[in-house]
């Protein structure tokens, strides 16, 4: 059985999810965000950030995490700002001495919803039906999608454990 935490990066709010996937079945475990204010400065926004995502790591215990690729947004300052809200959550899963995977988020998409190109409603619907979790927000959905993709990608592309 894998625990996978997956994760959806983002400066305001970073969306986390946790799925226990045992080659055939996925079972929701638990879902949240880690929230910092804008008054914050940017350090310590990436320190909660980092500070967050350990203390599901430490209390969920998973073996792998996946999380969401940057990708390159008209607004410079919107892709550097999310760049450096990844960064924060990728450090942490290095010191953890977690396993981590990739993916673009055409590639959650579509493993997820089957479009590359879906909206976001489309995402967080499949998410509650595939892990029968009830409502999520959407950077909660999302992080859960990422979970979901690792867990399809394991299965059909035998990544490593």
């Amino acid at each position: 059985m894998s625990r996978i935490l997956g994760i959806d990066p983002g400066l305001h709010i970073t969306g986390w999810g946790v799925i226990d996937f045992d080659g055939y079945h996925l079972k929701h475990v638990a879902h949240g965000s880690v929230v910092t204010p804008v008054t914050d400065s940017i350090s310590v926004r990436l320190s909660n950030i980092y500070k967050g995502i350990s203390d599901v790591i430490e209390q969920y215990s998973p073996n792998e995490v996946s999380i969401e690729q940057v990708f390159v947004n008209m607004n410079p300052t919107s892709s550097l700002k999310l760049g450096m809200a990844r960064g924060a959550a990728v450090c942490c899963v290095g010191v953890c001495g977690l396993p981590l995977f990739e993916y673009t988020p055409n590639e959650i998409k579509k493993t997820v919803v089957g479009v590359g190109h879906a909206a976001k409603e489309q995402v967080s619907v499949m998410v509650q039906k595939l892990l029968n979790c009830g409502n999520v927000k959407a950077d909660m959905a999302d992080a859960l999608a990422i979970a979901v993709c690792h867990a399809h990608h394991k299965t059909f592309y035998k990544v490593a454990s």
